[in-house]
């Protein structure tokens, strides 16, 4: 979509304008219920989540500057949509592990025999704490100063749990491509 046409929706939905509000969800809508999925644990939580954004999202879209791009700044409002919702239903529990010389070796996940969507399944039945360092440090590139800011942790926790995280998908994939070969 042309800039400047994205522009005047934008405008308009500092306006409130109920039609230009539509015409935003419908553009963006399918992106960022893909990256709810990732912080959810199912498809209704999902789905709640993205309704909750677009709320926030019109909301807040009079304090949007121009400046980056509109659906990165969407993106960041999702995120922290579904962070929220995850610190109201039950805190985190994320564990505040101390990091040893084993959970700092880098975990190389060989996953090019793996589907996609199996691996992004496996991603989804992660520990939460696990699954939400991972999905913001790898698939959304935040940094772990970022996470700990956003989860209440340590940039040690951060690592550490990316660490875990990493060890507990490779051996999920593993499995996973025993399996595969065996069938």
């Amino acid at each position: 979509m042309c800039n400047i046409n994205l522009e005047k929706l934008i405008q308009e939905c500092c306006r409130q304008n109920i039609t230009a509000q539509a015409q935003v969800y419908q553009l963006f809508s399918g992106k960022l219920f893909a990256l709810c999925l990732k912080y959810s644990r199912n498809y209704q939580d999902a789905e709640d989540t993205l309704q909750d954004s677009f709320l926030t999202i019109f909301k807040m879209i009079p304090q949007y500057n121009n400046e980056g791009s509109f659906e990165g700044w969407m993106k960041r409002i999702t995120i922290n949509t579904a962070l929220q919702k995850y610190r109201e239903k039950s805190p985190l529990q994320l564990v505040s592990e101390g990091i040893n010389e084993e959970l700092e070796e880098e975990v190389v996940l060989e996953t090019e025999s793996v589907n996609v969507d199996v691996l992004l399944s496996l991603i989804q039945n992660l520990p939460d704490r696990y699954r939400l360092v991972f999905n913001l440090y790898v698939l959304d590139n935040y940094s772990h100063k970022e996470i700990a800011s956003l989860l209440n942790i340590t940039e040690g926790t951060s690592k550490s749990n990316l660490s875990r995280a990493r060890q507990l998908l490779k051996k999920e994939v593993e499995v996973y491509q025993a399996t595969a070969q065996k069938a």
